[in-house]
């Protein structure tokens, strides 16, 4: 089937009891088993829940891969991949990752003995020589959140596949199987935070993790019911409601976001834009490889936090919020919202500067949301 086609029909086949063409909110603790010894595959909803496992059918469907499994955030379903690494093994992380996942991995993975190197993942040579014997991971963001740098996903894969035992996981949340499928280039994982894009109108929390090798899928799943950082049968009904439009949302934020990188990049008051359409972008050639567009988020540099600061205040279209990816345009300062928990000096190396602001492009009229940022860039 077509990707458009998957989206309202994967994993959400009619209800079996009333031919529903929604999959029903079954919000309930426990299930009856009709004796001792045997049950109908239902037996307690931190175990399996049916909205949920529409759910994790239809973003399995869509990702391409065998296995997907739902949790109560990104952070959680990042959590649970990443336990995949033992204490004593090795984790390289994409060196301009979300601040919360540098949190994650600097402040929790590391107490339990995992060892790990943030590494420039877009520079093969950099990660080749960041692999030991004992590494087990490679996590990536592509794009990188906030400054839109890309690892060749298909290339990174060689690599990994060419030593024993070493998965890529790839973040794939800034474009939604609906731009990539890091499955298609040879990830072994993917994950999300269902929160943005997959669920679109900034109304649910929610992460997903989809898995390719039956272990990982066994352990996730087991991970997932022992620690029971699952997703709610509520939040999952509105996952599976957003994704039903994800094609045209996403077709949409596509074009939006170039016309609005277009007309920032020819911008007088800055001096660079993050954008991987951009025929500037120094990865252009490969976004138009890997990706099937490039999406809706873009940060520029401002110059300064003064100047960020006045811009940002200026909006009410475009809202000042954490998260990116619903319906409504977001603005966010990375360096003291989205990137605050990584350390200074590395925010500057990475080009976080106090002046780069980052915006998720809605699905408003693209011309009143540029007359918007016209009106605030005219203030620094």
């Amino acid at each position: 089937m077509a990707f458009a086609t998957d989206c309202i029909h994967a994993g959400q086949e009619p209800d079996p009891t009333t031919g529903a063409v929604s999959v029903p909110i079954y919000q309930t603790s426990t299930y009856v088993q009709p004796e001792l010894g045997r049950h109908k595959g239902w037996e307690y909803a931190r175990t399996k829940n049916p909205t949920r496992s529409a759910l994790e059918a239809s973003v399995a469907a869509l990702e391409g891969g065998s296995a997907g499994f739902a949790f109560a955030s990104g952070m959680a379903a990042l959590d649970a991949v990443l336990t995949l690494v033992r204490a004593g093994e090795h984790l390289i992380l994409g060196h301009n990752t979300y601040g919360g996942t540098f949190r994650l991995v600097d402040k929790v993975l590391s107490r339990r003995g995992v060892l790990y190197d943030l590494v420039d993942t877009s520079n093969l040579d950099a990660l080749c020589g960041a692999l030991r014997p004992e590494t087990r991971m490679v996590l990536v963001e592509t794009p990188t959140n906030p400054v839109m740098t890309l690892s060749d996903i298909s290339a990174v894969a060689k690599l990994c596949r060419a030593q024993p035992n070493v998965r890529l996981v790839v973040d794939n949340t800034f474009l939604s199987p609906a731009l990539q499928k890091p499955i298609e280039l040879g990830a072994d994982i993917v994950v999300h935070s269902t929160t943005k894009f997959l669920n679109g109108h900034s109304d649910s929390v929610g992460g997903v993790a989809v898995v390719t090798r039956p272990d990982d899928a066994e352990w996730i799943g087991f991970v997932q019911n022992a620690a029971g950082a699952i997703l709610s049968p509520f939040d999952s009904f509105l996952i599976l409601r957003g994704i039903k439009t994800l094609a045209v949302r996403m077709e949409r934020h596509d074009i939006s976001g170039r016309k609005v990188a277009e007309h920032l990049s020819r911008h007088p008051r800055l001096s660079l834009v993050h954008y991987p359409g951009l025929d500037s972008h120094p990865q252009n050639a490969l976004a138009r490889r890997q990706q099937k567009g490039f999406g809706s988020m873009i940060a520029f540099e401002t110059g300064s936090y003064d100047s960020a600061k006045k811009f940002l205040d200026t909006l009410r279209i475009i809202a000042l919020a954490e998260s990116l990816g619903g319906v409504e345009s977001l603005a966010c300062h990375p360096a003291t919202m989205t990137h605050a928990s990584v350390p200074a000096e590395s925010r500057k190396k990475l080009g976080i500067t106090d002046g780069l602001v980052r915006i998720s492009v809605g699905l408003e009229d693209v011309e009143d949301l540029i007359a918007e940022i016209d009106a605030g860039l005219a203030r620094i």
